[in-house]
């Protein structure tokens, strides 16, 4: 779905098409093991389940850069067994299917340089485009890349949108398409698959870029490989 300029949705990417680049956001690889460690037992699914739509999407996509907006990993901690040999894995899928990947440090990302830098990958703090900046949305980037862009693509807030219908409440990951400053704004949904993530709605934001009024603000609601254009928040109940 195209939804501005050069850029469309795809699943829960952004590809630009005049660039064949290919942006990811907060995958969070090793969510499940987190989880486990803290008595939620839940199948161990989620690597096998991104690593295949990671891969249909870039099958489906000539892509020559794939840009990871951050927080590939989870823990901020040690790093198990299994969570460095998915990240390995999920790094050689992306070089396979890609001729250049660059990865910004989100702030899950501590432990993430050290398997990075097994595939000679060193983590950025953000990545820019013609004029368009690619950074993980946790801290606002000041230098003369940032005042020169035109579009700021983020991650790091995982937005959702709550629709409530008498007693039925369901979230729905989404897209964002607003404003900072007079720059224009997309930040995209987590790629977790085992999370929805933040009520944009209802829930409190982390983001420096979304502490403002976001009536303005459009909703792009992805579901079973559809994108609805919900229009602006403040029409959204």
């Amino acid at each position: 779905m195209g939804f501005y300029k050069d850029i469309e949705i795809v699943d829960l990417c952004l590809y630009i098409k005049k660039y064949k680049t290919l942006i990811i956001a907060d995958v969070h690889l090793g969510y499940e093991e987190s989880l486990n460690q803290r008595g939620v037992l839940i199948p161990k699914i989620q690597f096998k389940d991104t690593y295949e739509r990671i891969d249909n999407i870039l099958k489906n996509k000539e892509t020559e850069t794939v840009v990871v907006t951050g927080d590939l990993k989870h823990e901020f901690g040690v790093i198990n067994n299994t969570e460095w040999n998915n990240i390995l894995k999920i790094i050689d899928l992306f070089l396979k299917r890609s001729k250049k990947l660059i990865i910004i440090k989100g702030n899950h990302d501590v432990t993430l340089p050290f398997i990075a830098k097994k595939k000679g990958i060193e983590l950025s703090e953000y990545y820019k485009i013609d004029d368009i900046l690619i950074c993980h949305g946790d801290e606002i980037i000041d230098n003369e890349d940032f005042r020169k862009s035109k579009l700021i693509i983020i991650g790091h807030e995982h937005p959702a949108i709550g629709l409530r219908e008498k007693s039925k409440y369901e979230v729905f990951k989404c897209f964002l398409k607003g404003k900072y400053l007079d720059k224009n704004l997309i930040v995209l949904p987590s790629f977790n698959t085992l999370t929805v993530g933040t009520d944009i709605l209802r829930g409190k934001l982390l983001s420096p870029f979304l502490q403002q009024d976001l009536r303005n603000f459009q909703a792009y609601v992805v579901e079973k490989d559809k994108v609805y254009d919900f229009g602006k928040l403040r029409n959204v109940e």
